[in-house]
């Protein structure tokens, strides 16, 4: 007997109890077996689809969030640009309403210098006219101290006063 080659019996024995094992195996096991691989292979295929579709719908949210952020900047954009417009638009009214109302304040102040002007150059006829009607009177006592002057004079003041009505 030799370590390495084993008897024909054993040779015998051994093949049959493997042919037996072999047919249990195939008619019982392998398909056990093959059943499950195809149902891990079906479950593993399904996955992929779904993170496939995933990833589908990841990228769409991605160019859709691309596409919401260039909006948004558009929108920020145009609306910075309304707010510069307005901001414009209301200095120029501003400004137009300071120029209007320095405008009437001057042309107040130009119309209060006159009335102030008119008024002092009426106080000053007056007071030339009262002055010069007080020098006439005192010129005309001195001259006139006759009767017959005075009537003249006043014969005279009359005839001019009636010339100058009837020229007007």
């Amino acid at each position: 007997m030799s370590l390495l080659l084993p008897e024909s019996g054993l040779v015998i024995w051994m093949l049959l109890s493997f042919g037996i094992v072999f047919v249990i195996l195939a008619k019982y096991g392998f398909p056990v077996i093959v059943k499950m691989v195809e149902e891990r292979k079906a479950y593993i295929d399904q996955s992929m689809k779904v993170a496939h579709e995933a990833n589908e719908q990841l990228a769409h949210l991605k160019q859709e969030s691309e596409r919401i952020v260039a909006e948004a900047n558009k929108e920020q954009g145009r609306i910075l640009r309304e707010a510069m417009q307005e901001r414009e638009k209301i200095i120029v009214d501003a400004r137009r309403q300071a120029e209007i109302a320095a405008q009437k304040e001057l042309e107040d102040v130009r119309k209060q210098i006159q009335q102030e002007k008119d008024e002092a150059i009426r106080a000053i006829r007056r007071q030339v006219a009262s002055l010069s009607v007080d020098i006439a009177e005192k010129v005309m006592r001195k001259n006139l101290n006759a009767d017959r002057e005075q009537m003249d004079m006043i014969d005279r003041m009359l005839d001019e006063v009636l010339t100058a009505t009837k020229n007007n």
